[in-house]
């Protein structure tokens, strides 16, 4: 199989099984992994009563115990997914800020259009967020724009957590090692695959803020983020990056 969605999830009750249909009617085959950080809400069980009923061989879960932070999450699936051996890899929020219609753009931009990493962006082309209050757009606006400017690299939206990979990067940057847990993550990630010498592709979408549920994001986050660039800087003076092949 070619293609996995990895979707995070704590406390997603009200979101997860409209967001597996929505992937799993598409015109193209995805396979979805759900990571479930011990959701009190029976988040778990509401994925593991589809995979009973509908979707035995395209929905897999993996159960952790109490949140363990997004980054760990994604690293545990991107292990997952090498192991499965997908060619290319999703991350996807559970709340539809992103639009499974866009899989196929990010796909597309990996697939036929040269890209070893394809991020789904929301500053590429303006400002295109949905439903955000100002503050918080302006926050993660120039956020981005700080991370572009410490860090060197030519993306836009340094923060998005909507992206393809093929399996090459991931098998590539040496999973083990990148060491956020929070939104830096995302920086991280893109960094690393930057610096390993994949060529990342922005995708314009639009972000519509969740209608259901609760927000997992907190004025810690950002802090993380700004200041996790710094060290990255750092770091990346002195450290060897494994390239691409």
């Amino acid at each position: 199989m070619e293609r996995l969605v990895i979707i995070p999830t704590y406390n997603e009750k009200e979101n997860v099984e409209a967001i597996i249909r929505a992937v799993m009617t598409l015109p193209l085959e995805f396979h979805v992994l759900i990571i479930d950080d011990g959701s009190p809400d029976g988040t778990a069980d509401i994925v593991k009563g589809l995979m009973k009923e509908e979707f035995a061989d395209k929905l897999f879960i993996m159960e952790r115990q109490g949140k363990q932070g997004l980054g760990t999450a994604y690293i545990a699936g991107f292990h997952w997914a090498i192991e499965h051996q997908y060619d290319y890899v999703f991350e996807m929020d559970a709340d539809f800020s992103h639009n499974p219609q866009d899989l196929l753009k990010l796909y597309d931009a990996c697939a036929n259009q040269g890209a070893d990493v394809a991020i789904g962006s929301r500053y590429v082309s303006g400002v295109n967020v949905v439903n955000w209050p100002m503050g918080r757009v302006l926050m993660s606006y120039f956020a981005s724009k700080y991370v572009r400017f410490v860090l060197g690299m030519d993306i836009h939206d340094t923060t998005a957590g909507f992206k393809c990979y093929r399996r090459q990067v991931l098998e590539t940057i040496e999973l083990d090692k990148i060491r956020f847990k929070g939104y830096a993550f995302q920086i991280e990630m893109k960094f690393t695959a930057y610096k390993c010498g994949f060529r990342i592709k922005e995708v314009p979408i639009i972000f519509v803020n969740r209608m259901l549920g609760t927000s997992k994001m907190s004025g810690g986050i950002f802090s993380e983020a700004l200041l996790g660039v710094i060290r990255l800087k750092l770091d990346s003076f002195t450290r060897k990056y494994p390239k691409k092949a």
